[in-house]
């Protein structure tokens, strides 16, 4: 005879819920967690963390059929993979300067005290931002390691980290503008008071966008109100705002962060 425990949730699973830990080597992609606020004639930088709180409406726009949600996450995917593979082919020629070393077998300089981050994101594409943090990081790494060798002057390795990093930079930015004002599809197609408003404050959308026909990737399914009380969310569940650790607007961003230690690695 077969017998089940009730649990909390009566006769139902609980929420699923999985980890990730992000491990940092270089301080130059550790500034790129956390980001920067605005300092006097400094531009704000947003970081990873940033990131991630900034897609949680978007992510929940996109699920309530809010098309300008939509536009902005097919924006958002089209630069991470950009600025992966701009990453990527700034790492093969990093590579392939390192492999020049005659007789000599390089190795990449790791950090003694790597950063370990918590990522406790509801989104895909915080996920995916952190992957091209880490795909930084490791281009620093090896940047910083021919530096060190004498395979790259000074000059060439500023410049490179530069671009390497203003690409992380730009991927993170684009999150920023997108404000949730509960409008869908059928506002806009019929031109209602909220669907005007969200045209006056976002602009206009791609048709191919308003149609439905667009979408990115990992975009979450479109559910009404009667699919939404049988959803059973993943990593956020626990925490309706989404799970992610700082950076609610006027909160500070690095408070919630556990895990962060003294970092040692190459460079400043």
């Amino acid at each position: 005879m077969t017998t089940t425990r009730e649990n909390a949730h009566g006769d139902r699973p609980g929420a699923l819920r999985s980890q990730a830990i992000m491990e940092i080597q270089t301080r130059q992609a550790q500034r790129l967690v956390y980001g920067r606020r605005p300092e006097g004639d400094k531009p704000t930088i947003v970081g990873l963390l940033r990131f991630a709180t900034m897609l949680r409406p978007i992510w929940t726009g996109a699920a309530a059929d809010d098309p300008y949600a939509d536009w902005w996450l097919v924006q958002v995917e089209r630069e991470l993979l950009q600025g992966r593979e701009h990453l990527e082919a700034l790492r093969e020629h990093v590579d392939r300067l390192l492999k020049s070393a005659p007789a000599v077998d390089v190795k990449l300089a790791q950090s003694l005290e790597p950063v370990r981050v918590d990522l406790n994101f509801s989104s895909p594409y915080a996920f995916m931002g952190a992957y091209l943090l880490a795909d930084y990081d490791a281009l620093v790494r090896a940047i910083l390691t021919g530096r060190h060798v004498g395979l790259l002057d000074r000059s060439t390795a500023e410049k490179l980290l530069h671009e390497g990093g203003r690409a992380v930079r730009r991927a993170y930015s684009v999150a920023q503008g997108y404000r949730y004002l509960a409008v869908t599809r059928e506002d806009v197609r019929q031109g209602t008071a909220k669907g005007r408003r969200a045209k006056e404050m976002l602009g206009d959308l791609p048709q191919e966008v308003l149609e439905g026909g667009l979408r990115a990737a990992h975009a979450p399914d479109i559910r009404h109100r009667e699919e939404k009380r049988d959803a059973e969310p993943v990593d956020g569940a626990a925490n309706p705002a989404g799970g992610e650790e700082p950076g609610e607007e006027g909160g500070e961003e690095e408070d919630s962060t556990a895990g962060l230690r003294q970092l040692t690695a190459q460079g400043a």
